[in-house]
């Protein structure tokens, strides 16, 4: 199937969006039944045997998909309402949470860009992967700004905040870690829109905290690889 005249008039464009809205509800719904599934891998999951089945391109889904891709920029910016009513919170112990981001921050990237280079993997390759250490839309931006790949960036980005989000909080417990601030800081630096839409599930305020998190470590990192 091939995309033609302007996507509002084309059923295409909708079909992409309505396919992934329809599967997370359904993955959300399925999550209260089995506390273990994962409603962004059920969901994508479903969507990829749905395309399989039915012969469709990615492009196809795309064509409506990207209309959700373009909300996560107002669903990120809506984090900033739970973050101002525990900034209190986050103002008081500004100065060790704003280090603990940082450091968390260029580490991650630093140790992405020293495998990437140990590989001989290209530049293009090495740009996309490095930009994966902040959420997608940061990423992108950053990816297409330095001669990566914006969608390989996204999709990194995407894969690092779910294994954050799924393994995250587990790790944290395991090492004793469990003030709100600490859990909030280290789970938005690392699992960025996913790990901090899980916390906010839990609790609000780890969830502001994760956040804030996300915000400052794509600005870190943003900065960082545009001055290297």
């Amino acid at each position: 199937m091939t995309l033609a005249g302007p996507l509002p008039h084309n059923p295409l464009f909708l079909f992409g969006a309505l396919l992934t809205i329809i599967f997370y509800v359904c993955a959300l719904w399925l999550r209260k039944k089995i506390r273990w599934v994962h409603p962004l891998i059920a969901a994508s999951a479903a969507i990829i045997l749905v395309l399989k089945a039915g012969g469709l391109s990615y492009e196809t889904y795309q064509a409506g998909a990207d209309m959700v891709s373009w909300a996560l920029g107002p669903a990120t910016v809506a984090l900033a309402v739970p973050l101002y009513k525990h900034a209190a919170l986050i103002r008081r112990r500004l100065a060790p949470v704003l280090t603990g981001i940082t450091v968390g921050a260029l580490i991650s990237a630093a140790s992405t860009a020293c495998m990437i280079a140990m590989s001989g993997a290209s530049a293009e390759l090495l740009y996309s992967a490095i930009a994966k250490s902040s959420s997608a839309p940061f990423s992108m931006a950053v990816a297409a700004r330095q001669g990566g790949i914006p969608e390989l960036a996204a999709s990194l980005s995407v894969l690092t905040g779910l294994f954050g989000s799924l393994a995250g909080p587990a790790f944290l417990r395991i090492c004793g870690i469990k003030d709100d601030l600490s859990v909030g800081a280290a789970i938005g630096t690392s699992s960025h829109g996913i790990g901090t839409a899980r916390l906010m599930s839990y609790s609000e305020k780890q969830g502001s905290v994760s956040g804030f998190a996300m915000a400052a470590a794509g600005i870190i990192t943003t900065v960082a690889m545009m001055l290297v």
